[in-house]
């Protein structure tokens, strides 16, 4: 009778378990890669520099994404924040932001950015200011936080004349394929 080498049971356990660990960790054919949003400026739950608020400069920070749908027709941007206007007793999400129609061949919004270098076809709607336009943090009191959510749509929206967010989310509804969201904090 033939009996099997010591050395040769440990190694089969081994090249067992790798196999079934890359079996698991490959992604399965057609999964869905989601999208991001991310900006040079600050991180995931980080906190915006002064420059993008109405304590600095008051610019728009650079924002840059991938993996938007294949099939997605255009994208919607809207800014809020919903700790207005306190974060211990938030009543409202104050709008800074708010932008569609801009096109999935672009991949980021420069910082500064001002309604003559958006990429083309973007539309603009207004913030709770009542303007166009970006307006960044600007918290009353404590650390708020300030929603980035970027919208993929499947298809390019008619012109709104400067819609709120709330027009926006009822033209957007039933339409969005994919979203990615990026947090910032701000506190004066």
């Amino acid at each position: 009778m033939k009996t099997l080498n010591p050395s040769f049971i440990p190694m089969a356990v081994i090249m067992a378990c790798a196999y079934s660990a890359s079996a698991f960790s490959a992604e399965e054919p057609g999964a869905k890669v989601q999208m991001t949003l991310t900006s040079s400026a600050f991180s995931h739950q980080g906190s915006i520099p002064k420059q993008f608020t109405c304590d600095g400069s008051d610019v728009s920070p650079e924002l840059a994404w991938s993996n938007t749908p294949a099939d997605a027709k255009s994208l919607a941007l809207i800014v809020d924040d919903p700790d207005a206007p306190t974060p211990i007793t938030p009543v409202m999400t104050w709008v800074h932001w708010v932008l569609y129609n801009i096109p999935t061949s672009a991949s980021k919004l420069f910082p500064n950015i001002g309604p003559e270098n958006l990429p083309q076809g973007t539309l603009q709607g207004k913030n709770d200011w009542k303007k166009t336009g970006y307006k960044g943090p600007c918290p009353t009191f404590g650390t708020h936080r300030y929603f980035f959510k970027l919208y993929a749509l499947d298809t390019a929206l008619p012109d709104l004349d400067e819609p709120d967010k709330a027009a926006l989310m009822k033209a957007m509804d039933g339409h969005i394929l994919d979203h990615a969201e990026l947090v910032g904090t701000y506190k004066h």
